[in-house]
């Protein structure tokens, strides 16, 4: 034991006259830092670059001679909340459910052509922080089209389940016109889309589909 312990502390003394082994340097290479911010993802490639400025500048334009729609909602091209839920049948119920969805702001167009055609449309566009409220927003309009009486309805080229429709039935309300009406319901992204038409002659599959696919190419 006394050889066991006297060899350790030869060991510590013999170790202790050392010099000391230099520790590896705590500072790293300098990594050389890229010159220049990255460029920003074109219209092409992100489309939040479009659709996060004026939203007004993707609604169609009114055709040449058209007139003011004196009945349109909203002002200077966009719709609150609240005026958005007075387009439904009940705002109350509208108003409850555009909250949960995740409204964030609308913007619209109306004009008239002819003497009796009006034509009114909404781009509607939604956080989608905890839901997909632009395409259920979409489903719904189809939903409520597609048991309008004498609905027919087309598929819109160039979206996943967008539909157009057009109401071979008219309204009919004591004391007025009867009035034909046409829809059409897409989405792309966070932005419902929704066209409406009304005239008090049938309106022709052509015309509602004309306006769809050239609204669904603007977005």
């Amino acid at each position: 034991m006394l050889g066991v312990v006297a060899g350790v502390c030869t060991g510590y003394v013999i170790q202790a006259g050392r010099e000391p082994t230099p520790l590896p340097p705590l500072s790293q290479p300098v990594v050389r830092q890229a010159k220049g911010a990255p460029e920003p993802l074109s219209a092409a490639q992100d489309r939040q670059v479009r659709t996060e400025g004026d939203l007004r500048k993707l609604l169609l334009k009114a055709p040449g001679g058209a007139r003011d729609n004196p009945l349109g909602v909203g002002r200077d091209g966009w719709m609150n909340l609240s005026e958005y839920a007075q387009t439904f049948n009940k705002p109350d119920v509208a108003f409850r459910g555009q909250l949960r969805s995740q409204f964030r702001r609308a913007a619209v167009a109306s004009w008239r052509t002819g003497g009796t055609r009006i034509v009114e449309i909404h781009l509607v566009q939604y956080r989608q922080e905890e839901s997909m409220g632009a395409s259920q927003q979409a489903d719904n309009g189809e939903y409520w089209a597609e048991r309008e009486p004498g609905s027919h309805g087309w598929e819109i080229p160039g979206t996943d389940d967008g539909m157009a429709y057009a109401d071979s039935t008219p309204d009919r309300k004591s004391g007025y016109v009867p009035v034909y009406s046409a829809e059409a319901h897409a989405w792309r992204g966070d932005i419902a889309m929704e066209i409406y038409a009304y005239d008090t002659s049938p309106i022709p599959k052509k015309d509602i589909m004309d306006l769809a696919e050239r609204q669904v190419g603007r977005l």
